[in-house]
């Protein structure tokens, strides 16, 4: 009995702090202003950028990021994978390149935008190799 209560709490502890990262990004706008949170728009090559690997396991799958960004933003992602098995939607890559085209125009990879629900740019950052801890003073030190 015991070991069964301890895997439950487990499993509530990892959904209650599981990450959802959107792929639309007026969806994510919608939700944003309706939780009256900022946005995390992330520009990432998940299958040939080195840094933006080390960001994922090193600051997103994070403890303290996951608590931060549970109670404070909307994650959306604009992957730009290259690998034939892990190519996106039409409809995600279009929308992933116009991403591009407003905010990332010299091709950043990762590129971090912290905005807000309207899609004002609050501030910018890419990979460091800082504590997740860290991490998260630096994105709360875009909100003015």
């Amino acid at each position: 009995m015991k070991k069964e209560l301890l895997l439950f709490l487990l499993l509530i502890g990892s959904i209650s702090y599981s990450q959802n990262w959107k792929t639309n990004f007026n969806e994510a706008k919608q939700e944003a202003i309706v939780q009256k949170k900022q946005i995390l728009l992330v520009f990432s090559g998940s299958d040939w950028c080195a840094p933006c690997i080390k960001l994922d396991k090193s600051i997103w799958q994070s403890e303290e990021f996951k608590q931060y960004a549970s109670e404070e933003l909307i994650l959306e992602r604009a992957d730009f994978p290259k690998k034939k098995q892990n190519e996106l939607e039409p409809v995600v890559k279009k929308q992933n390149q116009e991403l591009a085209d407003k905010y990332n125009r010299d091709g950043i990879f990762p590129l971090v935008i912290l905005m807000d629900s309207n899609g004002k740019v609050l501030g910018k950052t890419s990979y460091k190799s800082i504590m997740p801890a860290e991490y998260v003073d630096l994105l709360k030190s875009f909100v003015k």
